[in-house]
């Protein structure tokens, strides 16, 4: 059994322990970080990634405005692939009741230093000129800002790890105590500090922690630049998608730097199925509808691949919700897809860049999964990848496109069990 000893370990290598990672690799500790999975992924891959001002109580703000600040700082080193944006964020009151609450927040915010306006049913529009008629106002606060998590955390690893710090990927946990953690592969290390940030999984690691699993959804549309400028909440946001004892959903919807709409949010408890439940997705799309009246009319089918049959038809656009593609089923997933290749070979494909077209290409850079290690393919017409056989348990990760589609991959073990989230999208 091998032994290692550092200053803090940390468990999970996700937003959070990332940061954990580089403020303390800052500090000149010696400093371990362990996940099962890759950098920034878990709950920080399906996040929205809004840095948000929150009220629900003194300790709510003081940390999320604490946050804010943090990020703000980091702004002018954040690199592009990060997407920062201050577009600041709009708490939207349906009726009068709701506009009483909009003004005792911004006078909650303003006691406390966060800048915040009112906007009536008029600025409100003005502002928002795709929400629908009939709104009584809202609250502008800002200096609240966006940003892609999963790149988010890998700027703040890598910060971590010039600063000296050490990465192991693909290790489960199996143990926390107060000094040590042990891995899956019989590894013991040590630590004065142990810092669990293993995300919804923490409580598994430190039993008594009063954590509780949830599963959301999150829709991305086509791109449609402009159609918002400000992150949009319904101000009964707490109240409408955090109930504990019920499904909930809320609006909540996002521009990105894409032109596309992020649109959310369902709160389940008790759902551990990570197979998308298109009620709750159709309840919280309907939402979006409801005060985003010219939302544009995005028919959206969402499945995991290996099981969704694709049918006798077209689609304009498919968009996988996670950067990589990863198969409980790797057999039937690639049928699926190829299936979809049948169809049409002028299908986009986006996860979420939209460089691999049509998708063919993207099927063909995906049986790279079949190869070990890493390995650099140049100037290889993807279609004759198609022939290479299927084997499962990698990940698969792309860069950019280069001369003849040639493609970088880097294979790495998973665990099983994951899964692809494919959006098949009708654009009117």
């Amino acid at each position: 059994m091998s032994k290692e000893s550092y200053d803090v370990v940390i468990v999970g290598a996700g937003i959070v322990g990332a940061a954990c990672a580089a403020a303390f690799a800052e500090r000149r500790l010696r400093v371990a970080v362990v996940d099962r999975d890759v950098v920034g992924s878990g709950a920080t891959a399906a996040g929205m990634g809004h840095i948000v001002v929150m009220d629900d109580s003194d300790a709510q703000f003081a940390l999320t405005h604490y946050s804010q600040q943090l990020w703000q700082q980091l702004r002018p080193e954040l690199p592009d692939s990060v997407e920062y944006e201050q577009s600041g964020t709009i708490w939207v009151a349906a009726d009068e009741e709701e506009m009483a609450e909009v003004f005792r927040k911004r006078e909650y915010y303003q006691k406390r230093g966060v800048a915040a306006e009112v906007l009536d049913a008029g600025q409100l529009k003005k502002a928002e000129p795709n929400l629908r008629d009939g709104l009584a106002g809202g609250l502008l606060v800002p200096g609240d800002a966006v940003l892609y998590p999963p790149c988010a955390a890998q700027f703040l690893m890598n910060r971590a790890l010039q600063y000296g710090a050490k990465l192991k990927l693909g290790a489960t946990v199996t143990q926390i105590s107060e000094k040590k953690i042990c891995v899956d592969d019989g590894q013991e290390i040590a630590g004065d500090i142990v810092v669990n940030a293993a995300g919804s999984t923490a409580a598994e690691l430190t039993p008594g922690l009063e954590i509780k699993k949830r599963k959301g959804h999150l829709v991305i549309t086509d791109r449609y630049p402009s159609f918002l400028r400000h992150q949009l909440v319904e101000l009964g946001y707490l109240k409408s998608a955090h109930s504990v004892d019920r499904d909930s959903v809320a609006f909540n919807v996002q521009p990105r730097r894409t032109g596309q709409v992020l649109i959310g949010s369902s709160r389940q408890y008790n759902a551990e199925d990570p197979a998308v439940d298109t009620e709750i997705l159709a309840a919280m799309i309907e939402r979006a509808r409801e005060r985003a009246a010219k939302l544009p009319q995005v028919e959206t089918l969402c499945a995991d691949a290996a099981r969704f049959r694709f049918p006798a038809e077209s689609f304009d656009l498919f968009f996988s919700r996670f950067g990589v593609m990863l198969f409980g089923d790797p057999a039937a997933a690639f049928a699926h897809l190829r299936r979809s290749v049948e169809l049409s070979d002028a299908l986009p494909y986006d996860e979420p860049w939209g460089w691999m077209q049509p998708t063919r290409h993207a099927l063909g850079a995906l049986l790279l999964e079949t190869l070990a290690g890493v390995v650099e393919i140049r100037e290889t017409p993807l279609q004759t990848l198609l022939k290479l056989p299927l084997l499962g348990g990698k990940l698969v990760t792309f860069g950019r496109e280069r001369r003849n589609l040639a493609f970088q991959c880097d294979c790495r073990q998973v665990l099983a069990g994951d899964f692809i989230w494919l959006l098949g999208i009708h654009c009117s």
